[in-house]
Parts: structure tokens; sequence; C-alpha cells
């Protein structure tokens, strides 16, 4: 693929207008949360009752009967998952009685453990997937339809409940995610890496993380200034992050991949002002695929936030692990996505979604880094130069310590400010060393 690049100038000085606090502190809880009682001893826990509701699109008003009966459901279900050892699968409504069907996590594959061949085992992870993949509230039938195939494991969980305000289906859904995993097919994730971390003492390290994190939040509240939508999500590594949109569109896609770009441009200036304050030098990777998410237990409750596993956490780690320091990185996919208000999914791959994002940054100019107003902003995939000042884009080939291969392309983010030097972040084909993995023709 060929495309006309300009010519940009080497690397500037970056004024040292940014402020940076290290340390933020946390909330004990979500926001929103309500605290309540489980009935064993005086233990305390914290529903989420407030922020499930205003997580949902139905925008159902919460009565103090609402309420109570969200609440009452919330116990039932975490009686049900028993600290962790049951998975809530599915749900359906048959009049005033909700059911529930859950299965010990160490045994949902049970029923299919009979000397199965390898088509058996592909059918087995296909059927599960498709639960985790899909809708929570089914119709009876296809309850007991799952019901019937988990057999002996599977257990249903009956209560009759009040027939006056009734939660939405989606309220009742939501509350079902904490106890639960879902799969998401596709979705887009980055993965920030601080380099050298694990040479730098504890406290280093926990200013490290620190100053990725007020990155993060910074980067966040400046998209906001810009009716950039993005309803993020982030969980570390040890030694980064993960951060991914909750949305999954196109467009939740491309806001994520500017979030990415002020990230990197808030750190690459506390990096240049910095003395003594260990802010990291971080490497990137960017890719979009599947994965698992879950909620981790704390004390007696499953968490609010996500983490996730899965294909496109493992295809990230391995990326990372090759890259170079200030490299940024995005993985080669090909997938079917749907838009804002699209009627169905359409193709589109890691070329065409760079060229995608570069037709939008516009919408980032007057945005401030370091105390300067963007004035321009451009990102490419690199490549070797052609006759008639063109660039191919190049595609490497990374192979990992297992021996698998993962196909990336090397990016780049110029940031030109109105009245400061420019921030460049990536780097350069020409600036890859000469050992880096080759070319794929």
């Amino acid at each position: 693929m060929l495309g006309q690049r300009a010519t940009f100038a080497p690397r500037t000085p970056l004024v040292q207008n940014a402020g940076r606090f290290p340390f933020a502190a946390q909330p004990e809880r979500p926001a929103g949360c309500r605290p309540s009682r489980q009935e064993e001893g005086v233990i305390k826990r914290y529903s989420w009752i407030d922020a499930v509701a205003a997580a949902t699109e139905e925008g159902q008003v919460l009565t103090p009967q609402l309420r109570q009966l969200l609440t009452a459901i919330d116990e039932l279900l975490f009686d049900a998952w028993e600290l962790g050892a049951n998975i809530v699968l599915v749900w359906t409504r048959l009049g005033d009685e909700y059911r529930f069907l859950a299965v010990r996590h160490y045994a949902i594959l049970e029923p299919f453990d009979m000397e199965p061949s390898t088509a058996d085992v592909a059918d087995t992870v296909a059927f599960i997937d498709g639960i985790f993949a899909g809708q929570r509230h089914v119709t009876a039938a296809e309850f007991e339809r799952i019901r019937g195939v988990l057999g002996r494991t599977a257990r249903v969980i009956r209560k009759v409940f009040p027939p006056s305000d009734q939660p939405g289906d989606a309220l009742v859904t939501r509350l079902i995610a904490r106890y639960s995993v879902s799969l998401v097919p596709r979705r887009a994730v980055v993965l920030l890496d601080a380099v050298g971390f694990s040479l730098r003492t504890p406290l280093e390290q926990v200013a490290m993380l620190n100053s990725i994190s007020y990155s993060v939040n910074s980067a966040y509240r400046q998209l906001l200034s810009k009716d950039v939508d993005i309803n993020f999500a982030r969980t570390t590594t040890g030694d980064g992050f993960y951060i991914w949109n909750r949305a999954q569109t196109i467009e939740g896609n491309l806001a994520l991949y500017k979030l990415a770009m002020l990230i990197l441009a808030d750190n690459a200036v506390a990096r240049h002002k910095a003395r003594r304050f260990p802010v990291p030098e971080l490497r990137a990777a960017f890719h979009v695929g599947k994965h698992y998410e879950f909620y981790q237990v704390e004390g007696l409750n499953p968490t609010t936030f996500g983490y996730i596993v899965g294909q496109v956490t493992i295809d990230l780690a391995r990326m990372v692990e090759q890259a170079l320091p200030g490299q940024i990185l995005l993985g080669d996919f090909e997938i079917e996505m749907a838009g804002d208000g699209d009627a169905g999914a359409r193709p589109f791959n890691t070329l065409n979604f760079v060229e995608r994002a570069a037709a939008s940054l516009n919408q980032l100019r007057g945005l401030v880094v370091a105390g300067d107003e963007i004035g321009n902003i451009r990102c490419y995939l690199t490549g070797e130069a052609i006759p008639g000042g063109g660039f191919m884009v190049n595609r490497y080939d990374l192979r990992d310590k297992h021996g698998m291969a993962h196909t990336v392309y090397n990016a780049k983010i110029n940031i030109h400010r109105r009245r400061a030097g420019p921030i460049f972040l990536g780097i350069q084909h020409r600036d890859l060393h000469p050992q880096w993995p080759s070319l794929l023709h």
C-alpha cells in the first residue's frame, strides 16, 4: 500500500509546562455504590445497584420498591455465586418467578469429559463460548435447553418476587455480569508497558505506575472536553496497563486509539521535564481481538471492575515483549464491526483503521498538551521510501518464545503544537534496529 507523507524535522525539545500529580488516591468503593449487609455475622459488603442502573440504557427510575427488589435479586445471586465457586450463566422469567442457571466454575466442561475426541472438545468450547458471548436473558425454552446440555453440573435458582415495580431485563442482566464470565469476540485493547520496570526499586515502581495512571486520566479528561465518547476500563499487568473501551464499535476503537495518543504524549512531555521523579519510558501495542471478561473477588465481593484475559491479551503481551523502547506497534487484524448507527457489521482491517483514524484527527485540534494547544496531529504506519516521494507500509513478523508468529505494523504519531515544539511518538522506519524482525513479503 502506498501513501504520500511529508518530511518532518528532527525531534526538538518539549516545553516543560505540564504539571504532574504522582500519587492519585483511589476510592474505597466505586462511586454510586451503596452499602448493604450480608447476613453472615456482622460482615458488611457493598452493593452496586446505583452503578448498575446508571450503566444501562433503559433509564428506569429506581423507586424505593424497585431498589429493594434489585437488592433482593443481588442477594440471591450472591448466595448462588458462593464466593466465586459458581458462575451464573443465564436467566429467564416466568410470570413473577425468576430463574437463574448456575454451574461450578471448575465443572463447566464435565458433561463432555468422557474421553472426548478433538472434534468433541471443539464443539464443547463452541457451546460454552456461545453462552458467554450470547444474551444472558433467554427464553424459557432456551434456558431448559442449556440446562439439559449441562446436565447434573447445572443448578437452577428460583425465586418469586412481587409483580409491582419489576426491573427491566437490562438491569437484571447487568447484575448477573458481576457473577459470571463474558466473552467479547472482538474489541480493541491497548497495552502500555514501562521499560526497565523490574530494574527499579519498589518505591520507584509505585511512582511509575501512578505516573502512567495520571497520564491515562489526563488524556481521558482531554477527550471529554471534545465530546469524544469513551467509556474506558483498565487493569494493571504489574508493569503497565491494559486499557479498553467498553463500547464495541468502530467509533469506540477509534476513540481508544486517540486516548492512547494523548496518553503517550502526556508521558513524553513528563519524561522530558522530569529531573528526579521516575517517569517511565513506555512502549505500546494496539490490537483488536477476542477475550474473556470476569470480576475478581475482594473479600466477600466480586469487584465492580472487569479483568480481561484471552487471545488479544496474549497477542499484545508477545508484541510488547519485542517492541523497542518508545515504539508503538499495531497488530494485524481484519474483522467485522458495527459503527454507531449501522444496521449491520462491516469489515475493516489495520490499514483502513489507521486511515480512518488519521482522517478524524481534526477532532483533537485545540486540545492542550503541556500547556499549548494542538495545531495539527498526524498518525500513520511506517515503511520504506519508494521513488517518487511515497512510502510503503511494512509488515513485520515477530516470533515469540513458543515460535508463534505475530504480524505487526510500526506506527508513528506526530503532534504539532501552536507555540511550542512538536511531539514525535513512536520510531521511524529508518531508525529501527537492523536486527529488528525482518519484513514479511
